[in-house]
């Protein structure tokens, strides 16, 4: 690491220059290329993806994404002559388009199901070549352009569907800028030097910027959600600037030490960096656990995301030094630059409120832990609620076309038409056809159901098809009871004594399912991540204890930070006055990204904090003393970190995406609860009653235990070393220091 920092400082230039053009270079080949996520819920051999498979073998180019048109008149019947001769003339150029496979509107023999019972509403089922993932957002926009053509007064047209909502932007990067001038302001207050506030953000900018067009890329070359690019950025930002607040302070204190420019660089590269670099790979670590589940779905979201913290570590420990070198002194305030001119340099000491908490907790550690625990378990409890599925287009902000047309076809039809479900079957025989005669009648009589559409064959005879519209929206629980009772009474018993094998397919189905294999794998999943970080804990610390504890502690945050989405966004507390839409269903994907990213941050702070405790702990033997001195002497800067991703994570929630605001929320809230109550609370309490017992370790372990080293940033060894390398002025004021310090505090 000192070799890479010295590097970077003497061709701080070409280190600059590498990044710019690496940043330049990528963003120009993504403007290129253009982008090409999906979102491919489907999991191979699951009932609903049969479905679509079936689908697809019979009925060639009904396979595709369905989409709607719909069109809304103001005052007479879309039976108009006018209305009618413009909706026609639209839909057969719609039916003409790169891309479509067919139209079905509401003016043919087949279409009197697709005119509202007052007259007032229609729709036309858009049906595409490919699926949602497959088709490009100019052929879908191409749709949105000639259907919206339409339009005139007192004629309203708008489009719903997956295909059409890849045509919707979140709203710009508002989120983003209030993001990263939150970010600044925090830095400001925290250094008082605008040139030492600004540097952690460019970093971030560039790293995340590079990982950002790297994640349109990787687009093309597998499954990538998206929502992976914001959610790299969300994550990329939070950790950039937090990594590089770690080396810019360890950098501002050797420069009051009295080290020179490059000297503090290197040294904040080599103890900080470390650090950092270790950081970086457990939040890798954890995402790259997504990746055991085996889902293209989740497979290029942990890419993604790895990509974007692998970029800013890099950047942290490369392109920071380069920059710091650039602003020389000026890392420093004026304020403190001129009291380094006139008093020479000076030791920092843990004093004021850290000091004064720290020793707080060592005295009520009982009373502390209990308070922890119970406002814990008090935001954990609605976790128990938790439902996974997936938010309809009725979620989306009220100017879309995609929400417009779902409230258009819920005022007209009810909201099960948004998201109706595709019974599918193989047919053999005139038994088999008289079977499914007789499941339409017993479908428009089961309980959920609000219509039926008739039976479609195949030319082959052998395939067939027909639609279900339930009657609640299809982010309804009710409509996963449906799925659930077709699935298990209705068709086994129209089955009985003939050869049919209906599959259930649609929107609704494939959540659930999805839902369903997610939860399967979820015991798993969570075994190999907490697994991991406990080996790298072991490995770290010598200890059973600490990763023990550390894996509670991740959990109880995790549990805590979805018992907050829980409320948001399934119960609707304060969702539609934060303009998150209505109550709904929490995302199948979201547990499993956000214990990954959660377990990654929570052991930033953990590594951060618990090695200063372990040093004074191997110096000294005295556990009272390690956990008070660890706390006090890390907690400011945890806290000033915390504060930063909070601020980060939160501004998310401006994007206008309803998945990218669970996540900004979710990790907010993990962050506040892991820095404020976890880390600088429960933590410490727990470690002030288990006493020595925290650092215990078997000795055939400790023996057979390969050894690392994590240098953090404020190990006392390491302000050992700075204080023997300054001169003799410093030592002269280290030995007359009189100030009560938090070392000196009875234990």
């Amino acid at each position: 690491m000192a070799a890479l920092a010295r590097w970077c400082v003497q061709r701080r230039l070409v280190a600059v220059l590498l990044w710019l053009l690496a940043f330049g270079g990528v963003t120009a080949a993504a403007v290129a290329t253009g982008t090409a996520y999906s979102n491919d819920y489907e999991v191979a051999g699951t009932e609903s993806g049969r479905a679509t498979q079936l689908l697809q073998d019979g009925f060639p180019g009904f396979g595709g994404d369905s989409d709607t048109v719909v069109w809304h008149t103001d005052s007479g019947t879309v039976r108009a002559a006018d209305v009618q001769q413009t909706m026609n003339r639209t839909l057969e150029e719609i039916a003409e388009l790169p891309g479509v496979a067919s139209v079905a509107g509401p003016y043919d023999g087949h279409g009197a199901g697709r005119v509202s019972g007052d007259g007032r509403t229609a729709y036309a089922t858009v049906t595409f070549e490919d699926r949602a993932e497959h088709i490009d957002q100019a052929e879908a926009q191409a749709v949105v352009d000639t259907a919206k053509e339409a339009e005139a007064e007192g004629l309203q047209v708008e489009l719903g569907g997956t295909a059409i909502g890849l045509t919707e932007s979140s709203g710009g990067h508002l989120a983003e800028v209030v993001g990263v001038a939150v970010a600044a302001v925090v830095l400001f207050l925290a250094f008082g030097s605008l040139a030492a506030s600004l540097l952690p953000i460019a970093t971030a900018l560039v790293s995340v910027g590079t990982a950002y067009a790297g994640t349109v890329l990787l687009g093309h070359a597998m499954t990538v959600a998206d929502f992976a690019p914001m959610l790299g950025m969300l994550i990329g930002l939070g950790v950039g600037i937090d990594y590089a607040l770690f080396i810019v302070t360890r950098h501002r204190r050797g420069l009051k030490r009295g080290l020179t420019v490059n000297e503090s660089i290197t040294n904040a590269v080599t103890t900080t960096g470390r650090a950092v670099v270790f950081a970086g790979a457990t939040v890798c670590i954890a995402l790259s656990g997504m990746l055991i589940l085996r889902l293209n779905f989740l497979n290029g979201v942990a890419i993604a995301a790895s990509l974007t913290v692998v970029l800013t570590v890099a950047a942290s420990v490369t392109l920071l030094p380069a920059l710091l070198s650039f602003i020389g002194m000026r890392a420093l305030s004026r304020r403190e630059r001129r009291r380094l001119v006139e008093h020479g340099p000076e030791p920092e000491l843990p004093t004021g409120f850290a000091a004064r908490w720290s020793a707080f907790v060592e005295r009520h550690p009982k009373l502390l832990g209990v308070l922890a625990l119970v406002v814990i378990t008090i935001l954990a409890l609605p976790t128990l609620s938790l439902r996974l599925g997936t938010s309809d287009q009725g979620n989306n902000p009220g100017t879309a076309t995609t929400r417009q047309a779902y409230d258009l076809l819920s005022d007209g039809f009810g909201p099960g038409v948004n998201g109706p479900l595709t019974l599918v079957t193989h047919v053999d025989g005139a038994d088999d056809k008289l079977a499914l005669d007789n499941l339409d009648t017993t479908l428009r009589s089961t309980e959920g159901v609000a219509s039926v559409t008739p039976v479609t064959f195949n030319s082959a005879g052998d395939t067939a098809y027909l639609t279900v519209a339930p009657e609640s929206s299809p982010q309804s629980d009710r409509t996963s009871d449906l799925v659930e009772r077709l699935r298990s009474e209705v068709l086994p018993r129209a089955e009985t004594g003939t050869s049919l094998d209906v599959q259930v397919g649609g929107v609704t189905a494939g959540y659930d399912d999805f839902a369903d294999v997610i939860v399967g794998k979820l015991p798993l999943f969570v075994g190999v991540v907490v697994g991991l970080g406990c080996l790298l804990l072991l490995l770290a610390f010598r200890s059973i204890g600490i990763p023990l504890k550390a894996a509670a502690m991740n959990i109880a945050a995790v549990a805590a930070a979805f018992g907050v989405v829980v409320a948001v966004f399934q119960w609707g507390w304060g969702s539609e006055l934060l303009g998150l839409g209505r109550a709904g269903p929490i995302e199948p994907f979201l547990p499993v990204i956000m214990v990954s990213v959660l377990f990654g941050l929570s052991m930033d702070y953990q590594v951060f904090l618990v090695s200063r405790m372990y040093e004074e702990w191997l110096e000294t033997g005295d556990n009272r003393r390690a956990v008070r001195i660890g706390l006090a002497e890390t907690s400011r800067v945890i806290n000033s970190a915390a504060v930063i991703m909070i601020s980060v994570f939160l501004a998310f929630v401006l994007s206008g995406d309803r998945v990218i605001a669970m996540f900004g929320i979710a990790l907010a809230a993990a962050v506040a609860l892991d820095a404020f109550v976890l880390r600088t609370l429960l933590v410490p309490a727990l470690m002030h009653l288990l006493g020595g017992a925290n650092w215990w370790l078997p000795r055939w372990l400790d023996a057979r235990l390969p050894r690392i080293s994590i240098e953090p940033p404020e190990a006392r060894a390491a302000h050992e070393k700075l204080a023997a390398a300054t001169d003799a002025e410093v030592a002269d004021v280290l030995a007359k220091e009189q100030r009560q310090d938090v070392r000196d505090i009875a234990g």
